[in-house]
């Protein structure tokens, strides 16, 4: 029982549905996190009149790594948002269709876009070690605004688990 060469891609797409699925299930945790430090801080606002700038700040960093680093995942699991008025009666094969070419065609083109749009943007921050602009804010905002990195290279990861499985599809092969 030696290695199959051919079992290379399949695996290879496997490891990064895996990876895709393995990051947003870990950053969905943080939600309650986020959940449970909104109504700290909002309590202790208009119960207490406290409040404290970083513990603001925490939550929007949250709430960016959320959305940012599940959104590959949300993709994958078809819990994304899809304006669905046909889609859901069609057979598989069309459904390979419409997948692999909105992928191909939207979603390939946007995160490269993206990626190339937002690199110096995101060099720049980190050059500088952007800090909060408010008083009393993180220091760390070049490290959140590398997240906007991070969203098109994981839809990337996911956009080839999407294009294999749609080829796939297509071919009435078995995966």
């Amino acid at each position: 029982m030696g290695l199959n060469v051919a079992d290379f891609p399949r695996r290879g797409v496997g490891w990064l549905a895996g990876l895709v699925a393995a990051v947003g299930k870990a950053v969905a945790w943080l939600t309650l996190l986020m959940v449970l430090l909104t109504f700290n801080t909002v309590t202790l606002r208009y119960g207490f009149n406290l409040g404290w700038v970083w513990l603001q700040d925490i939550v929007t960093y949250l709430h960016a790594v959320v959305f940012m680093l599940a959104a590959a995942w949300a993709l994958q699991t078809n819990e994304h948002v899809r304006v669905d008025i046909f889609y859901h009666e069609w057979p598989a094969r069309k459904k390979a269709l419409v997948d692999l070419l909105g992928t191909m065609l939207l979603l390939v083109p946007v995160c490269v876009f993206l990626l190339v749009i937002s690199w110096n943007y995101v060099s720049t921050s980190w050059a500088v070690q952007e800090g909060s602009h408010s008083a009393g804010g993180l220091p760390f905002v070049y490290v959140q605004k590398t997240l906007i990195l991070l969203l098109p290279t994981l839809l990337l990861l996911q956009a080839i688990v999407t294009i294999w499985n749609s080829v796939h599809t297509l071919r009435g092969s078995t995966r």
